[in-house]
């Protein structure tokens, strides 16, 4: 540490003798599956409150992503993810190299990926590659091992996921999150209620909610009562309600219906016009690329392959190893 002219260094404290070190005895691990479980919803309205951006570690000069990704030799040299260009703004969700480890086995190896506002980004690989896991960090679901985790240029890698929340990034899980007790107006109103204390505007805001999703013919609806479709449509209104700058998709496409299908391609179109970045991880591969600006593939846990659908599509590795030749669009 540099020391300014003029100043005196205060005097070191006086060395004591080193005390015999006791053994610390360490818990064993838990054991772990090789992907990370699916976490169930909380069924409790969420606990919005005003975070500010110095809750977080600002970053005045934060790294780019697209950093090196892990040293393994499993999967083959792949093309390294391009980084946003950056124009005296600091506005995407970033990873940096991430990793995580249970039990001894490296599920993740210095995975980076980053997602601007405004535009689609897709998490795909097989079963085990260490997707879910990427995707969990990020949600602050899991905790990274090392690595760092940007949100509009402040670092939240140590934040938990309730503050994250706060700071704009939204989470869908891939199970019912909906409050059955509820109709669907008290759905949102239970958000709109914490982030808004005006009442007039809390209402305006909840009649815009509704119109916006075409579900104010539902309002008055038990929730238990709505088709998968409409289930979605009032949990991605009620996570609008919290104002985010950024959602997070698990497996919006499973299980439900062609038509439903439809209905999430046109709400995930519709959170992009508004500017908010969507990352979704999902096992439909033709669904999520048709629908997603960009795309990365992990596979054993590194990025495999990063770009456009039709580059990944058409990657000679990325068919070899996870799509299949007879693959098509």
């Amino acid at each position: 540490m540099r020391v300014a002219a003029g100043v005196r260094r205060a005097p070191a404290p006086p060395v004591q003798a080193a005390q015999p070190v006791q053994p610390v005895a360490r818990p064993k691990p838990a054991v772990v599956e090789d992907a990370a479980p699916r976490v169930a919803p909380v069924r409790e309205a969420p606990v919005v409150s005003k975070l500010k951006p110095q809750d977080a570690k600002p970053n005045p000069a934060p790294s780019r992503p697209g950093g090196r990704d892990g040293a393994s030799a499993s999967p083959p040299t792949a093309p390294r993810a391009p980084t946003p260009q950056r124009a005296g703004t600091q506005e995407f969700l970033a990873v940096h190299a991430v990793e995580k480890t249970f039990v001894g086995r490296k599920v993740v190896k210095g995975v980076s990926l980053y997602v601007r506002g405004g535009e689609a980004v897709g998490l795909l690989g097989p079963n085990g590659a260490g997707k879910t896991t990427v995707f969990y960090m990020i949600t602050g679901l899991i905790q990274a091992d090392r690595g760092k985790i940007e949100l509009d240029g402040y670092d939240v890698t140590k934040l938990p996921m309730y503050q994250r929340a706060r700071l704009g990034i939204g989470y869908l899980p891939q199970e019912a999150s909906i409050f059955r007790g509820l109709n669907v107006e008290d759905n949102i109103r239970s958000v709109l209620e914490i982030v808004e204390p005006d009442k007039r505007k809390r209402e305006r805001e909840l009649d815009s909610l509704l119109e916006e999703f075409n579900i104010t013919r539902l309002r008055k609806s038990p929730s238990i009562a709505l088709s998968g479709g409409e289930r979605r449509r009032v949990e991605i209104a009620r996570a609008l309600a919290t104002r985010p700058r950024y959602m997070l998709l698990d497996e919006p496409f499973a299980g439900i219906d062609p038509i439903a299908v439809g209905d999430i391609q046109v709400l995930v179109r519709h959170l992009t016009q508004r500017g908010i970045g969507v990352l979704i991880t999902d096992h439909n591969v033709r669904e999520t690329l048709g629908l997603t600006d960009r795309g990365y593939i992990i596979y054993s846990g590194q990025v495999l392959m990063e770009g456009r659908a039709d580059d990944i599509v058409n990657h000679p590795e990325v068919r070899r190893l996870y799509l299949g030749e007879e693959f098509r669009m």
